[in-house]
C-alpha cells in the first residue's frame, strides 16, 4: 500500500480519509518518507468556515483544527506503510490522545500551514507520533499523538 508523494494530490487523500468539506484539513502531501514521516500542506482562506465566529474581528484558526490537521497528516502516513499489515479500505484511524500540545503563534488567511508528522512507535494497536507545524518556516503548534485503526 506503499505511495509516492506524487500519488497524494487531493483525489488520493479523499479515498483514504474519510472527512470532506470543510472538514478536510489536508491539501496536498509535499513529502513522504516511507511509513516514518509526511510533510503536508493545508492553505487558509478567509472562506474557511470556522472565521466567521473565530473571530469576526481577527480571523484565527482555532488550534483545535490545527490538531485535527495533524491527525489527519498522521492517517494519511498510516495507511502508507505503518500499519499496512492491519488495514484494509474499510479501516479508520481514530485519534486516541493529544500530549504535549503547544500553540505558539496564531494562523490566519493567506498563511500556508506546512503539517509534519514523525512516526515514533506502536505499541498493543496504538500508534504515537511527533507532529510540528509552521507558516513561513516558524513553528506555530506541536504536539505528540496517539491513534489506532479500526474497521
Amino acid at each position: 500500500m506503499g505511495n509516492s508523494v506524487d500519488d497524494y494530490d487531493i483525489e488520493k487523500i479523499k479515498t483514504i480519509l474519510p472527512h470532506r468539506y470543510p472538514f478536510l484539513l489536508i491539501d496536498r502531501v509535499i513529502e513522504l518518507d516511507g511509513d516514518k514521516r509526511i510533510k503536508a500542506i493545508k492553505n487558509i482562506s478567509i472562506n474557511e468556515p470556522f472565521f466567521q465566529g473565530h473571530f469576526p474581528t481577527k480571523a484565527v484558526m482555532p488550534g483545535v483544527l490545527i490538531v485535527e490537521a495533524f491527525a489527519q497528516a498522521a492517517a494519511l502516513l498510516g495507511a502508507n506503510g505503518t500499519n499496512e499489515d492491519r488495514i484494509n479500505e474499510d479501516s479508520l484511524f481514530y485519534l486516541v490522545g493529544i500530549d504535549k500540545s503547544r500553540f505558539r503563534r496564531p494562523v490566519g488567511p493567506g498563511d500556508q500551514l506546512i503539517v509534519e508528522v514523525h512516526f515514533i512507535t506502536e505499541k498493543r494497536n496504538i500508534w504515537k507520533y511527533e507532529a510540528a507545524a509552521y507558516v513561513d518556516e516558524k513553528l506555530v503548534a506541536s504536539a505528540e499523538l496517539l491513534t489506532t485503526v479500526m474497521e
